[in-house]
């Protein structure tokens, strides 16, 4: 069963061989929101995203369905941000393993002040091998926001792990979905642009897009199966 806490809404989905999505509904705000983060499992376990702090034991009961949280070894984030790492410290204690995995503008301006475990710093294109599976770092300055952001994006499956791209509303999103996620996400940033729109967002889309993923994990909302050349294309364009 995919729902881990009935009160919450809470659930765990496998969207790709051996990636998970922890989705916590938020229905307190109106139309509601998720925060979602992302299990690989493999050799090398890693979590993309821990929620905010207050979600903590939710993202925990969610991962110790698939596996013990203890088993991590990597935890990673797009950038500072309390949906993307207010829950650091919890998962880190939780797993006595783990260590982060990020880039460098990351390890520079935060990662020391969050953990005095050594941190596995990717180089922009820099890959690592989980096992089975190997994950490669984009640097992504501002886009959409934070000097520190980047991506990961996992070629076997070839998921990009989108955080804040594509980010739509709602409480109860399919896990996966094949149908158009940017009129949603367009809507939302209409009404609270949370772009930074800098100077080199199309080269930085663009760059995404070369990759082809065939799933983006997004944060907030539905995974989207499908072209993602074509819908971060799209993306760049309603930018403009």
């Amino acid at each position: 069963m995919p729902i881990v806490h009935a009160a919450s809404g809470t659930r765990i989905d496998e969207v790709e061989d051996g990636i998970h999505r922890i989705s916590v509904p938020v229905r307190e705000v109106p139309g509601g929101f998720s925060f979602n983060q992302y299990l690989v499992v493999d050799q090398e376990p890693l979590l993309f995203h821990t929620g905010p702090g207050a979600t903590f034991e939710l993202v925990r009961a969610a991962i110790e369905r698939v596996m013990p949280i203890a088993r991590l070894r990597w935890l990673s984030f797009a950038h500072v941000e309390a949906d993307e790492c207010g829950a650091f410290a919890d998962v880190m204690a939780a797993a006595p393993l783990a260590r982060p995995l990020c880039g460098r503008v990351q390890a520079m301006l935060a990662i020391g002040d969050l953990t005095d475990r050594d941190a596995l710093v990717l180089a922009d294109g820099e890959s690592h091998s989980l096992g089975r599976r190997q994950v490669t770092w984009f640097d992504a300055p501002h886009v959409p926001h934070g000097w520190d952001n980047g991506f990961l994006f996992e070629s076997t499956t070839r998921t990009l792990f989108a955080s804040d791209l594509f980010t739509q509303p709602g409480a109860d999103c399919p896990p996966v979905t094949d149908m158009d996620v940017l009129a949603a996400s367009e809507a939302m940033r209409a009404k609270m642009d949370y772009f930074a729109h800098a100077p080199t967002t199309g080269a930085v889309l663009e760059r995404l897009a070369a990759v082809r993923p065939a799933l983006i994990a997004s944060m907030h909302g539905s995974a989207y199966r499908g072209d993602g050349a074509r819908l971060l294309r799209d993306l760049a364009g309603a930018l403009g």
